[in-house]
């Protein structure tokens, strides 16, 4: 099948799974998950195809850490997947209404988007998490992902499709891999308007361009995660240290990790040469301002470049500010409107960095790693948008639904 063809037969499924119950949808959830894990050898040896064939291609050890499937990680696709069955079903909600003067009820009632197609880059467990999400919402899923996963994802899709093949409440075209990974497969499903009701990207650069010059359909990026923390003068320097820590160590390689480190300079002499101490012992290379460097000369200079740079590896920029507001101006002129983090006991601080920056996502006291659907609640994510229209930060079930207006009348006419 061509591109054209999967989001064709995606888009006759979409009108099915319109109507489905909470409770057929929940059950088939369930079949898949247990269907992850029993098939978990046959995901292991194709996801060993992907990585043997990405080390013997130099790719970095982070990215190839996105991109292996253990054991524990099948196992977490799996209770991913339940925790979305277990979330309330957000089709058919009710999020508001009204009663006119003349009689008529106006209902704002949730319904699926239709056609959800998702982009994304060597890591094979959002197959799984988009199929999820998007059948629990009442779309159709078209996934495409990226030829250095292609083994994996081809796996996981499989393991899908046995399973909607098996049952006759859910149409097996619901949930859909793009076979093909060259740049004019996304180039065609971008040009699908007539069939995708939404695209969403998780990638690089280079494919948020292409989306940006060629969608017809309506889009929601997922971009960079360029993620800063600003400790501030009133900062607990002991919680600082753990949050920095955390963000830039606990996976370097996600979009949440931190990749730039604004320290205000009354703290800066006390609390950075420790913290950087700690953060090199873990393999952290440090590329630091004029002043970071006066303070521990162990750091490469940063250049212009390093400021908008999401790292994805163990390298952290940092810069030492005169104070908030040079944070603020900081991170509106490089970040990525991902996931912000001030540390501060000032509360009148914390609060003006919350409602100043323009972020998805703000973090006070604790670590960007939250930036996460399952963090939050949500189960999983489809995405974490960087843009405000129509969802912004991570991207649940709630997100993968619009409103529409129901009105309810006893026979009225408008008059004029």
């Amino acid at each position: 099948m061509s591109v054209t063809e999967i989001c064709r037969a995606a888009a006759a499924a979409s009108r099915e799974l319109r109507d489905i119950p909470t409770e057929v949808k929940d059950r088939v959830l369930e079949r898949i998950a247990v269907a992850l894990s029993s098939h978990r050898e046959e995901l292991k040896a194709a996801n060993a195809l992907d990585t043997d064939a990405a080390r013997l291609a130099g790719t970095s050890a982070t990215l190839v850490d996105r991109l292996t499937l253990t054991d524990k990680r099948i196992d977490g696709m799996a209770a991913a997947i339940r925790t979305i069955a277990a979330l309330p079903d957000p089709v058919g909600a009710v999020t508001g209404g009204i009663t006119r003067p003349n009689g008529l009820v106006i209902e704002q009632v949730r319904e699926p988007l239709g056609v959800v197609a998702v982009v994304y880059e060597a890591r094979p467990n959002v197959t799984a998490d988009v199929a999820a999400l998007c059948l629990k919402s009442g779309n159709a899923a078209v996934l495409r992902g990226s030829s250095i996963a292609q083994h994996s994802n081809t796996a996981i899709a499989a393991v899908i499709e046995e399973v909607l093949a098996g049952q006759s409440d859910i149409p097996v075209d619901a949930v859909r891999l793009i076979p093909d990974t060259s740049r004019e497969s996304v180039l065609e499903l971008l040009r699908a308007e007539e069939y995708v009701d939404l695209v969403v990207p998780r990638g690089g650069p280079s494919l948020i361009q292409t989306v940006k010059e060629h969608a017809r359909v309506p889009t929601v990026i997922d971009g960079d995660g360029n993620c800063h923390v600003y400790v501030d003068a009133s900062a607990d320097l002991s919680r600082a240290t753990g949050i920095v820590v955390n963000g830039k160590t606990s996976r370097p390689s996600v979009c949440n990790a931190v990749e730039t480190l604004l320290v205000h300079e009354s703290v800066a002499g006390q609390w950075l040469p420790g913290c950087l101490d700690e953060l090199a012992a873990l393999g952290v290379s440090v590329r630091g301002d004029e002043r970071t460097r006066e303070l521990w000369p162990k750091a490469e200079t940063a250049e212009e470049s390093d400021w908008s740079t999401e790292y994805l590896d163990l390298v952290l920029a940092v810069k030492v500010v005169v104070d908030l507001d040079e944070a603020l101006d900081h991170i509106d002129r490089y970040g990525t409107r991902n996931a912000e983090a001030i540390v501060a006991q000032d509360i009148s601080v914390a609060r003006r960095f919350a409602r100043r920056t323009d972020s998805g996502s703000v973090f006070v006291n604790t670590s960007t790693r939250f930036s996460d659907g399952g963090e939050f609640g949500y189960g999983v994510e489809i995405g974490v948008s960087t843009q405000k229209l129509h969802a912004r930060g991570p991207m649940g079930l709630e997100s993968l639904t619009c409103v529409k207006n129901v009105v309810w009348g006893e026979g009225q006419i408008r008059v004029l």
